[in-house]
Protein backbone atom coordinates (compact mmCIF):
# COMPACT_ATOMS: atom_id res chain seq x y z
CA UNK A 1 0.00 0.00 0.00
CA UNK A 2 1.54 3.29 -1.06
CA UNK A 3 1.81 6.32 1.17
CA UNK A 4 -0.79 8.31 -0.77
CA UNK A 5 -3.43 5.62 -0.26
CA UNK A 6 -2.66 5.38 3.45
CA UNK A 7 -3.00 9.14 3.85
CA UNK A 8 -6.24 9.09 1.85
CA UNK A 9 -7.77 6.35 4.03
CA UNK A 10 -6.72 8.09 7.24
CA UNK A 11 -8.17 11.38 5.95
CA UNK A 12 -11.52 9.77 5.14
CA UNK A 13 -11.61 8.14 8.58
CA UNK A 14 -10.92 11.49 10.27
CA UNK A 15 -13.66 13.19 8.24
CA UNK A 16 -16.18 10.48 9.15
CA UNK A 17 -15.27 10.69 12.83
CA UNK A 18 -15.69 14.45 12.70
CA UNK A 19 -19.11 14.17 11.06
CA UNK A 20 -20.62 11.63 13.46
CA UNK A 21 -18.93 12.54 16.76
CA UNK A 22 -21.42 13.26 19.57
CA UNK A 23 -21.07 15.91 22.25
CA UNK A 24 -20.20 15.13 25.84
CA UNK A 25 -22.99 14.65 28.37
CA UNK A 26 -22.43 14.76 32.10
CA UNK A 27 -23.47 12.09 34.59
CA UNK A 28 -25.87 14.63 36.10
CA UNK A 29 -27.55 15.21 32.72
CA UNK A 30 -27.89 11.49 32.08
CA UNK A 31 -29.12 10.48 35.53
CA UNK A 32 -32.88 11.19 35.14
CA UNK A 33 -32.98 9.03 32.00
CA UNK A 34 -30.36 6.36 32.67
CA UNK A 35 -31.89 2.85 32.68
CA UNK A 36 -35.40 4.31 32.55
CA UNK A 37 -38.45 3.15 30.63
CA UNK A 38 -40.16 6.11 28.95
CA UNK A 39 -43.84 5.92 27.93
CA UNK A 40 -44.19 6.79 24.24
CA UNK A 41 -46.74 9.62 23.86
CA UNK A 42 -47.75 8.91 27.44
CA UNK A 43 -49.13 5.64 28.75
CA UNK A 44 -51.70 5.27 26.00
CA UNK A 45 -53.52 2.09 25.05
CA UNK A 46 -53.60 0.22 21.75
CA UNK A 47 -57.42 0.30 21.74
CA UNK A 48 -57.42 4.13 22.05
CA UNK A 49 -59.44 4.06 25.27
CA UNK A 50 -56.55 6.14 26.60
CA UNK A 51 -55.39 8.00 23.48
CA UNK A 52 -51.86 9.07 22.62
CA UNK A 53 -50.52 12.47 23.69
CA UNK A 54 -53.56 13.07 25.91
CA UNK A 55 -53.73 14.39 29.44
CA UNK A 56 -55.16 10.99 30.47
CA UNK A 57 -52.14 9.19 29.01
CA UNK A 58 -49.76 11.56 30.77
CA UNK A 59 -51.63 11.23 34.05
CA UNK A 60 -51.46 7.43 33.86
CA UNK A 61 -47.72 7.57 33.15
CA UNK A 62 -47.16 9.79 36.17
CA UNK A 63 -49.17 7.43 38.39
CA UNK A 64 -47.10 4.48 37.18
CA UNK A 65 -43.82 6.38 37.62
CA UNK A 66 -42.77 6.25 33.97
CA UNK A 67 -40.96 9.01 32.18
CA UNK A 68 -42.94 10.55 29.33
CA UNK A 69 -42.12 11.10 25.67
CA UNK A 70 -44.28 13.65 23.88
CA UNK A 71 -44.42 15.71 20.68
CA UNK A 72 -44.56 19.48 20.23
CA UNK A 73 -45.61 21.73 17.38
CA UNK A 74 -47.19 25.13 16.84
CA UNK A 75 -50.82 25.93 16.09
CA UNK A 76 -51.83 28.61 13.59
CA UNK A 77 -51.85 31.20 16.40
CA UNK A 78 -48.42 30.03 17.62
CA UNK A 79 -49.61 28.10 20.66
CA UNK A 80 -47.40 25.20 21.73
CA UNK A 81 -49.52 22.07 21.41
CA UNK A 82 -48.84 18.40 22.11
CA UNK A 83 -49.57 16.39 18.97
CA UNK A 84 -47.56 13.98 16.82
CA UNK A 85 -48.69 14.09 13.19
CA UNK A 86 -48.45 17.12 10.92
CA UNK A 87 -51.97 16.30 9.74
CA UNK A 88 -54.96 15.81 12.04
CA UNK A 89 -56.67 13.11 9.97
CA UNK A 90 -55.32 9.92 11.59
CA UNK A 91 -55.99 10.99 15.16
CA UNK A 92 -58.85 13.50 14.87
CA UNK A 93 -60.49 12.69 11.54
CA UNK A 94 -59.91 16.17 10.10
CA UNK A 95 -57.84 16.50 6.93
CA UNK A 96 -55.97 19.65 7.92
CA UNK A 97 -52.52 20.45 9.20
CA UNK A 98 -52.12 21.33 12.87
CA UNK A 99 -50.65 24.70 11.95
CA UNK A 100 -53.72 25.54 9.82
CA UNK A 101 -55.99 25.78 12.88
CA UNK A 102 -55.95 28.04 15.93
CA UNK A 103 -55.73 26.45 19.33
CA UNK A 104 -59.38 27.21 20.04
CA UNK A 105 -60.25 25.25 16.89
CA UNK A 106 -57.87 22.41 17.79
CA UNK A 107 -59.22 22.11 21.31
CA UNK A 108 -62.71 21.34 19.96
CA UNK A 109 -61.43 18.19 18.25
CA UNK A 110 -61.58 14.78 19.89
CA UNK A 111 -58.46 12.61 20.10
CA UNK A 112 -59.32 9.16 18.71
CA UNK A 113 -63.06 9.60 19.38
CA UNK A 114 -62.48 9.98 23.11
CA UNK A 115 -63.32 12.71 25.57
CA UNK A 116 -59.71 13.89 25.41
CA UNK A 117 -58.61 17.04 23.57
CA UNK A 118 -55.29 18.25 22.18
CA UNK A 119 -53.49 19.77 25.19
CA UNK A 120 -51.22 22.74 25.45
CA UNK A 121 -47.67 21.95 26.51
CA UNK A 122 -48.17 24.25 29.51
CA UNK A 123 -51.06 22.04 30.67
CA UNK A 124 -48.86 18.96 30.48
CA UNK A 125 -46.09 20.63 32.45
CA UNK A 126 -48.59 21.64 35.12
CA UNK A 127 -49.92 18.06 35.30
CA UNK A 128 -46.52 16.36 35.45
CA UNK A 129 -45.12 18.97 37.86
CA UNK A 130 -41.63 17.47 37.92
CA UNK A 131 -42.81 14.03 39.07
CA UNK A 132 -41.25 12.12 36.14
CA UNK A 133 -38.67 13.01 33.47
CA UNK A 134 -39.83 14.30 30.09
CA UNK A 135 -38.43 13.48 26.65
CA UNK A 136 -39.64 16.38 24.52
CA UNK A 137 -39.65 15.84 20.76
CA UNK A 138 -39.85 18.98 18.62
CA UNK A 139 -41.51 18.25 15.29
CA UNK A 140 -40.08 19.63 12.09
CA UNK A 141 -42.41 22.38 10.84
CA UNK A 142 -42.74 25.68 9.06
CA UNK A 143 -41.29 27.84 11.82
CA UNK A 144 -38.68 25.79 13.66
CA UNK A 145 -36.91 28.77 15.16
CA UNK A 146 -40.08 29.99 16.86
CA UNK A 147 -40.86 26.44 17.96
CA UNK A 148 -37.44 26.19 19.63
CA UNK A 149 -37.68 29.61 21.24
CA UNK A 150 -41.22 29.03 22.56
CA UNK A 151 -40.36 25.59 23.90
CA UNK A 152 -37.22 26.77 25.65
CA UNK A 153 -38.92 29.79 27.22
CA UNK A 154 -41.57 27.53 28.72
CA UNK A 155 -39.08 24.93 29.92
CA UNK A 156 -36.84 27.51 31.58
CA UNK A 157 -39.57 28.06 34.14
CA UNK A 158 -40.25 24.34 34.64
CA UNK A 159 -38.88 22.67 37.76
CA UNK A 160 -38.43 19.12 36.57
CA UNK A 161 -36.11 16.89 34.55
CA UNK A 162 -36.34 17.01 30.77
CA UNK A 163 -34.38 16.58 27.57
CA UNK A 164 -35.15 17.49 23.97
CA UNK A 165 -34.89 15.53 20.74
CA UNK A 166 -35.79 15.93 17.09
CA UNK A 167 -35.42 14.31 13.68
CA UNK A 168 -34.49 17.75 12.36
CA UNK A 169 -30.75 18.34 13.03
CA UNK A 170 -31.18 22.11 12.83
CA UNK A 171 -33.59 21.99 15.77
CA UNK A 172 -31.05 20.03 17.82
CA UNK A 173 -28.39 22.50 16.69
CA UNK A 174 -30.51 25.41 17.94
CA UNK A 175 -30.42 23.95 21.45
CA UNK A 176 -26.70 23.29 21.06
CA UNK A 177 -26.19 27.00 20.47
CA UNK A 178 -28.82 28.61 22.70
CA UNK A 179 -29.43 26.11 25.53
CA UNK A 180 -26.19 24.25 26.18
CA UNK A 181 -27.39 23.07 29.60
CA UNK A 182 -30.26 21.07 28.07
CA UNK A 183 -29.54 17.42 27.23
CA UNK A 184 -30.21 17.09 23.51
CA UNK A 185 -30.67 14.12 21.22
CA UNK A 186 -30.86 13.23 17.55
CA UNK A 187 -33.73 11.01 16.47
CA UNK A 188 -32.99 8.69 13.59
CA UNK A 189 -33.83 5.41 11.89
CA UNK A 190 -32.81 3.26 8.91
CA UNK A 191 -33.29 4.83 5.46
CA UNK A 192 -36.45 2.79 4.80
CA UNK A 193 -38.26 4.65 7.61
CA UNK A 194 -37.89 7.92 5.70
CA UNK A 195 -39.26 6.69 2.37
CA UNK A 196 -41.51 9.34 0.86
CA UNK A 197 -40.50 11.92 3.48
CA UNK A 198 -36.89 12.71 2.59
CA UNK A 199 -34.76 12.68 -0.52
CA UNK A 200 -32.42 9.69 -0.72
CA UNK A 201 -29.30 11.66 0.15
CA UNK A 202 -31.06 13.30 3.11
CA UNK A 203 -32.27 9.92 4.37
CA UNK A 204 -28.77 8.47 3.99
CA UNK A 205 -27.17 11.32 5.92
CA UNK A 206 -29.73 11.23 8.73
CA UNK A 207 -29.82 7.45 9.07
CA UNK A 208 -26.00 7.38 9.32
CA UNK A 209 -25.82 10.41 11.66
CA UNK A 210 -23.70 12.45 9.25
CA UNK A 211 -25.66 15.50 10.41
CA UNK A 212 -24.07 15.22 13.87
CA UNK A 213 -21.52 17.76 12.68
CA UNK A 214 -24.37 20.30 12.80
CA UNK A 215 -26.28 19.11 15.85
CA UNK A 216 -23.61 17.47 18.04
CA UNK A 217 -26.24 15.49 19.96
CA UNK A 218 -25.45 14.04 23.38
CA UNK A 219 -27.72 11.07 22.82
CA UNK A 220 -29.00 9.27 19.77
CA UNK A 221 -32.54 7.89 19.81
CA UNK A 222 -32.54 5.24 17.08
CA UNK A 223 -35.28 2.97 15.80
CA UNK A 224 -35.21 -0.52 17.31
CA UNK A 225 -33.51 -3.29 15.39
CA UNK A 226 -30.31 -3.22 13.40
CA UNK A 227 -28.57 0.05 12.77
CA UNK A 228 -25.67 1.10 10.52
CA UNK A 229 -22.03 0.82 11.52
CA UNK A 230 -21.70 4.59 11.88
CA UNK A 231 -24.45 4.60 14.51
CA UNK A 232 -22.57 1.95 16.50
CA UNK A 233 -19.43 4.03 16.10
CA UNK A 234 -21.24 7.11 17.41
CA UNK A 235 -22.32 5.13 20.47
CA UNK A 236 -18.74 3.92 20.93
CA UNK A 237 -17.65 7.56 20.89
CA UNK A 238 -19.86 8.25 23.90
CA UNK A 239 -23.39 9.04 22.74
CA UNK A 240 -26.10 7.95 25.15
CA UNK A 241 -28.09 5.05 23.65
CA UNK A 242 -31.85 5.57 23.40
CA UNK A 243 -34.16 3.22 21.49
CA UNK A 244 -37.71 3.65 20.14
CA UNK A 245 -40.42 2.34 20.05
CA UNK A 246 -40.26 -0.97 21.91
CA UNK A 247 -43.41 -3.12 21.99
CA UNK A 248 -44.42 -6.37 23.77
CA UNK A 249 -43.41 -8.68 20.91
CA UNK A 250 -39.84 -7.35 20.80
CA UNK A 251 -36.87 -9.05 22.46
CA UNK A 252 -37.05 -6.73 25.46
CA UNK A 253 -34.25 -8.30 27.48
CA UNK A 254 -31.84 -8.00 24.57
CA UNK A 255 -32.88 -4.40 24.00
CA UNK A 256 -32.38 -3.60 27.69
CA UNK A 257 -28.87 -5.05 27.58
CA UNK A 258 -27.82 -2.71 24.77
CA UNK A 259 -29.42 0.63 25.62
CA UNK A 260 -29.40 3.33 28.26
CA UNK A 261 -33.02 4.42 27.83
CA UNK A 262 -36.05 2.70 26.31
CA UNK A 263 -39.09 4.42 24.80
CA UNK A 264 -41.94 1.88 24.91
CA UNK A 265 -45.65 1.44 24.28
CA UNK A 266 -48.48 -1.07 24.79
CA UNK A 267 -47.01 -2.94 27.75
CA UNK A 268 -46.12 -2.22 31.38
CA UNK A 269 -42.42 -2.74 32.13
CA UNK A 270 -40.66 -1.89 35.37
CA UNK A 271 -39.89 1.79 35.77
CA UNK A 272 -36.16 1.02 35.56
CA UNK A 273 -34.13 -1.77 34.00
CA UNK A 274 -30.59 -3.16 34.16
CA UNK A 275 -28.26 -3.40 31.17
Amino acid sequence: MNLFLIIFIISIAIIILFLIAPAYSSKEQRKPFQNKNIAHRGLHSNDHVVPENSLAAFQDAVKAGYGIELDLQLSKDKKLVVFHDDNLKRVCGVDKRVDELTYEELKKLSISNSNEYIPLFSEVLHLVNGCVPLVVELKNGRNNRLLCETTYELLKGYHGDYCIESFQPLIVAWFRKHAKEVLRGQLSAPMTEFKGELKNYEAFALSNLLSNAIARPQFVAYHKGKHPFLVSLCYALGAMRVVWTVRPNDDIKKIESKNDTIIFEFYSPDVTFKN
